[in-house]
């Protein structure tokens, strides 16, 4: 072995340093640190999309917050690239950094749940599920992502919403607190009250401002079972099944969420097998609160047309919040393009179901989620979070396994894309976001850019935490 390491810095060079100086840092950490030539490297390099083959020099594997003190306290003294890995969920894949150092969280998964003053404090490398489980012993939940495997800090920074957010708000929007890393090394509490400008940041402006290694969280009575389920269309139906859906989504109350997805049928145990494989349109459907309640809100839904198979009904609110894992888990390609509507015009579906026709793999989709609710209520400076004016989010979620058929498959989002900018509002859901995205007009923080970015200046001039979708430091 090698007795110095190379690593890139932020000035995009070469730096060198002695094995013997990484392992008088690794021997003063609670957790380990990894280098290319560590049995485990390529265990713990692994991420999600496995489209991301950034190979950071060493890893740096925290399981308390003064691991993650001591990480960038190292990092900023040798003026080392540097990514943040919580759940490795990012479609960018910013966890990692070519040649740089990784700052790895997901070892850091405790959750303490408060069922009195109904909160909850958790470890930034905790998952969505973690949450979920710990929580729902209770019988309370906050508002969060609908794939349990998401990394929840990561999901959190960007803003989250899920199926809860039209009556609870954002995943932000329950957050009251978190304890941060800032570039300087120091650990900060920051709320309403204390550091609010960084706490404000942090609600929307993603992982620019420090490194987060524990969350608060409101709690609310939810579970442990919700009215929840498929409905699935012919896609040939799918014109006159969304205007009927529009129509009833101005009707619906907060506590009911309906999204819908375009792709190719998987197996489905509800399914005739003639269905599977065909292309479809699945309404994907969730009441929170009292189950008669929801059937009766639900029902409009799913009397729409003529579904060509339904599995609607009373379950537990951790099976729902998982049910869509089988067809994400990691280890496939992926690419993403999406768009904030504030409408769902009948051009702009018409021209989802056009580019559907070219589909360029079995597990590629296109889903609308539904917002508005409470969290179109919500002021767009309230938090970083800018969206307030979206009622749908359309994401074009390109899927494969060979690499061989990126160019076509990516291509396809692109199309896509392009094609649905006219009936966007120019604002992305930063969480949405691929790596190759810096070109878009209003990005993900539209109006509050400017504030965010002085902020920036305060507590990260040297833009130190820039592997992500960078804001930059502005006096």
């Amino acid at each position: 072995m090698s007795a110095l390491l190379t690593l890139n810095t932020l000035d995009d060079q070469a730096g060198i340093l002695p094995i013997s100086a990484i392992q008088s840092f690794g021997a003063k950490l609670s957790g380990e640190t990894y280098t290319p030539d560590h049995p485990d490297y390529e265990t713990r390099r692994a991420i999600w999309n496995a489209m991301i083959t950034h190979r950071p020099a060493l890893i740096v594997r925290c399981v308390g917050a003064q691991d993650v003190v001591a990480a960038v306290n190292f990092a900023r003294e040798h003026n080392l690239l540097t990514s943040i890995r919580s759940g490795g969920h990012n479609i960018a894949g910013s966890a990692l950094c070519d040649g740089g150092m990784t700052i790895d969280l997901s070892a850091m998964k405790a959750v303490r749940v408060d069922p009195k003053t109904r909160t909850a404090h958790v470890e930034a490398g905790a998952l969505l599920s973690d949450l979920d489980k710990a929580t729902q012993e209770f019988g309370l939940a906050t508002p969060v992502g609908i794939n349990s495997t998401t990394g929840l800090a990561g999901l959190t920074v960007g803003g989250g919403f899920g199926w809860l957010s039209r009556s609870l708000g954002l995943t932000v929007d329950n957050l009251l607190s978190v304890e941060i890393v800032t570039a300087d090394g120091k650990l900060r509490h920051a709320d309403a009250k204390e550091n609010s400008d960084l706490f404000w940041a942090i609600r929307g402006g993603g992982g620019n401002f420090g490194v987060v290694t524990s969350l608060e969280f409101r709690l609310h009575p939810i579970g442990p079972d919700v009215y929840a389920g498929l409905v699935v269309h012919k896609l040939e139906d799918a014109p006159a099944v969304y205007r009927a859906f529009r129509k009833l989504a101005a009707a619906m109350p907060d506590q009911a969420s309906c999204w819908s997805v375009m792709r190719k049928a998987p197996p489905l145990p509800f399914l005739a097998e003639n269905i599977h494989g065909t292309k479809v349109l699945v309404l994907a459907m969730c009441y929170a609160g009292d189950l008669k309640a929801g059937e009766n809100a639900l029902a409009p839904i799913r009397n729409i047309g003529k579904p060509v198979g339904e599995h609607v009904g009373p379950m537990p609110y951790t099976a729902w919040q998982s049910a869509f894992d089988p067809l994400l888990e990691p280890g496939a390609r992926n690419y993403w393009k999406s768009h904030n509507l504030v409408e769902l015009s009948d051009q702009a579906v018409n021209t989802l179901l056009d580019q559907l026709n070219r589909l360029p793999s079995d597990e590629s989709e296109i889903f609308v989620a539904q917002l508005g609710g409470v969290i179109n209520r919500i002021d767009s400076t309230a938090t970083a979070y800018p969206h307030r004016d979206a009622n749908y989010v359309v994401n074009v979620h390109t899927r494969w396994r060979d690499a061989s058929d990126d160019r076509r498959c990516i291509d396809w989002a692109r199309d896509l894309y392009r094609a649905m900018t006219p009936f966007s509002t120019g604002g992305v859901y930063v969480n949405f976001m691929s790596e190759d995205e810096s070109d878009r007009e209003k990005g993900p923080y539209g109006v509050n850019e400017e504030r965010l970015s002085e902020i920036k200046w305060k507590y990260d001039p040297q833009n130190f935490f820039r592997v992500n979708r960078n804001i930059r430091p502005t006096a």
